[in-house]
């Protein structure tokens, strides 16, 4: 799933920073499992002579990028001296001669390489440059979130499944702030993720753990005719881990105003007095782990 996602994000990715750089070709990609990088997605090219190209570090203007980790550019890619000319003939095929390449940093790590280009010896401009950097940072931040929902359902799926022994009340209290902590960091990152797919089953598993709870102690009895919003259940999750208003705000996205009134609705349907009360009525529920 990982891969196709990355291939659409890439994709999309790349027409941005076309539209925003005024850059007629823009191509790139992320590295496989294999850690071998190849460029995978083309946007504006007539032929196919870069596709499934493998990159290897140090070579040409991309294999720099990825050993330096920064931004390059050449005004004429065949004439350059800053670049070795390992791949000529593909960048010829397709009669490039301007080109930019920036890397894409998750955490330290280049995960891939996105181009731009002319098919005129010119100097690119700021505008071309900004947008090819601006492009990198917005596929770092869906490559971090996806990474991060990925450990936090790892996490997840670890542990106990919602009915069946053992039973949840036994369970270690330090195991269980984790599915809370888990539980409120994938209820957060869910409205992040772009791919319906992931999302879907990010909330799936919010679900899970969150039916995990609702047989705890004596009170094994879930109240019926409770339902909340989506945008409910996130702010009593925030505010279960003891987030305030502010920070509830800041953490999902919504201004502080929009979280109280959320959190007076539902303290409202769950009959509840106090935010604390909420969180209770609402583990009681099967709404919250």
């Amino acid at each position: 799933m990982a891969g196709s996602d990355g291939a659409v994000d890439v994709r999309n990715t790349l027409q941005r920073m076309r539209r925003r750089g005024g850059l007629p070709v823009a191509f790139g990609g992320l590295f496989s499992g294999s850690r071998q990088f190849r460029i995978s997605e083309l946007t504006g090219t007539t032929t196919n002579s870069l596709r499934g190209l493998a990159v290897i570090p140090g070579n040409g203007l991309g294999g720099k990028v990825l050993t330096t980790s920064r931004p390059i550019s050449v005004a004429d890619y065949p004439a350059s001296r800053a670049i070795s000319h390992e791949y000529d003939a593909a960048v010829g095929a397709e009669g490039l001669r301007s080109m930019l390449a920036v890397p894409v940093v998750v955490r330290g790590r280049v995960r891939g390489v996105l181009y731009g280009a002319l098919r005129q010896p010119l100097m690119l401009g700021d505008r071309a440059l900004s947008a090819a950097v601006e492009a990198a940072r917005e596929l770092e931040r869906v490559l971090a979130g996806r990474d991060e929902a990925e450990r936090l359902l790892t996490v997840a799926r670890r542990q106990p499944p919602p009915v069946g022994p053992p039973p949840v009340e036994e369970t270690d209290p330090a195991v269980w702030e984790e599915v809370r902590e888990a539980h409120v960091d994938l209820r957060a990152l869910a409205h992040r993720v772009t791919d319906p797919q992931l999302r879907d089953e990010i909330l799936t598993v919010c679900s899970r753990l969150a039916r995990a709870s609702s047989g705890r102690g004596r009170e094994r009895e879930r109240r019926s005719g409770v339902e909340l919003s989506p945008r409910e259940v996130d702010v009593l999750a925030c505010v279960a881990s003891g987030a305030t208003n502010s920070a509830a705000a800041e953490r999902l996205g919504l201004r502080p105003e929009t979280v109280k009134s959320y959190l007076r609705s539902s303290m409202r349907k769950l009959g509840a007095h106090t935010r604390l009360h909420a969180v209770v009525e609402a583990r009681r529920a099967g709404l919250l782990p």
